[in-house]
C-alpha cells in the first residue's frame, strides 16, 4: 500500500475526493479543510494499492495538484486493516508487478545527478578496482563492483528513452561520461603514485591474472551478463526491491574494466587499455538495452492487464 498526503487549493478539493473515491483500490480518505498554510489550501490524505497508484498519481497530475498544490507519496509497511485488505484486492493486478512511473522517473533523477558524492564514490570503486587488477585479487574487485554507483545514470537513459524524457537522459548521460572519464583520470594518478612508492609494478599487470584476466577479454558472455543484470536491476528498481541491486552490481564488469584501462594507460599498455574500454562499453550498452526492453515489456505488459479489467 502507498499512502498520499495532498495540499489542494478550496476549489479543487472536491475534485480530487471524486477522483480518488472512483479509482478502484483506493482507502481511509480523510479531508481535513482549510489546514494547509504553505501553500493555502486543505489536505487530503488516502491510502491506495501499489497497483492502482500510477492511475491516482496521473489523475492528480491532470488536476493540477502538482503545480498548484503538493503530492507526496511514501510506502506503508505495515497496515493491520480490513479495508487495506479489500481495497488491495479489489485494485486490478499484482502489486510487485506495478510500475510507478512517476516514482521511477523521480527515483532516476536523483540517482542519475552528476554530484560530488555521486563523483567521489565512482572515483573510489574505481581506485579500489585499480589495486584488485594489480593484485589479481577478486574480492577487491566484487567490493569494486558493489561501490560504484553507476547503475543509476544507465536506469535514468533507460527510464528517459521510454517516458520520452530527453532532460533525464541528458542528465544521465553526462553523469555517466564525465563520472567515467574522472574516475579513470584519477586512478591513472593514483597508478603512478602507486609505482613511484613501489605498490604497483608493470610486471604485476602484464603477468598471468586467472582472478582479473577477463576484465581486458570482453567475449558475448560479458554481453549476455549485462543484459542480465540490466533486466535484474530494472526489475528491482520497479518492484521497490531494492536489496536485489547489490547482486546487479557485483555481475557486471563496468567499474573493474574502467580501473584496468587507467591502470593500463598508465603504463602504455594499449592493448590491455583498448580490452578494458571495450568491456566498459559492451557492459554498459547491455545493461541499457536491457534495461529499456525491460521496461517497455512492463508497460506493454501492465497496459494490458488494465484493459482486461
Amino acid at each position: 500500500m502507498l499512502h498520499l498526503r495532498l495540499i489542494t487549493p478550496s476549489d479543487r478539493t472536491d475534485q480530487v475526493v471524486r477522483l480518488i473515491e472512483k479509482t478502484v483500490g483506493t482507502t481511509h480518505l480523510v479531508v481535513l479543510p482549510g489546514t494547509a498554510r504553505d501553500p493555502a489550501g486543505d489536505v487530503v490524505m488516502c491510502d491506495v494499492a501499489r497497483e492502482a497508484g500510477d492511475e491516482l498519481l496521473a489523475g492528480l497530475r491532470e488536476l493540477g495538484i502538482d503545480t498548484t498544490g503538493s503530492i507526496a507519496v511514501e510506502s506503508i509497511d505495515l497496515s493491520l486493516s480490513e479495508r487495506a485488505d479489500k481495497a488491495e484486492a479489489d485494485a486490478p493486478g499484482e502489486g510487485a508487478d506495478a510500475v510507478l512511473w512517476e516514482h521511477l522517473s523521480d527515483a532516476t533523477h536523483e540517482e542519475s545527478t552528476l554530484s560530488v558524492t555521486y563523483l567521489a564514490f565512482l572515483m573510489l570503486a574505481t581506485m579500489i578496482a585499480a589495486c584488485g587488477v594489480v593484485l589479481d585479487n577478486a574480492i577487491l574487485i566484487v567490493g569494486a563492483m558493489a561501490v560504484g554507483p553507476e547503475f543509476g545514470p544507465l536506469a535514468g537513459i533507460c527510464t528517459a528513452i521510454v517516458q520520452r524524457g530527453p532532460r533525464l537522459a541528458l542528465r544521465s548521460l553526462i553523469a555517466l561520461l564525465v563520472g567515467f572519464a574522472a574516475a579513470m583520470a584519477i586512478t591513472v594518478v593514483f597508478s603512478l603514485f602507486m609505482d613511484a612508492v613501489g605498490l604497483f609494478t608493470e610486471a604485476q599487470l602484464e603477468a598471468d591474472r586467472p582472478n582479473t584476466g577477463f576484465i581486458y577479454a570482453p567475449d558475448w558472455f560479458s554481453f549476455v551478463v549485462a543484459v542480465l543484470a540490466g533486466i535484474a536491476g530494472t526489475l528491482s528498481l520497479t518492484s521497490a526491491k531494492s536489496g536485489a541491486l547489490v547482486g546487479v552490481a557485483i555481475s557486471v564488469t563496468t567499474v573493474p574494466a574502467a580501473a584496468n584501462a587507467a591502470v593500463a594507460l598508465s603504463y602504455g599498455d594499449m592493448s590491455q587499455t583498448w580490452g578494458s574500454t571495450q568491456q566498459l562499453l559492451l557492459n554498459l550498452l547491455g545493461i541499457i538495452v536491457a534495461g529499456t526492453a525491460t521496461l517497455l515489456a512492463q508497460k506493454w505488459l501492465w497496459t494490458r492487464q488494465r484493459r482486461r479489467v
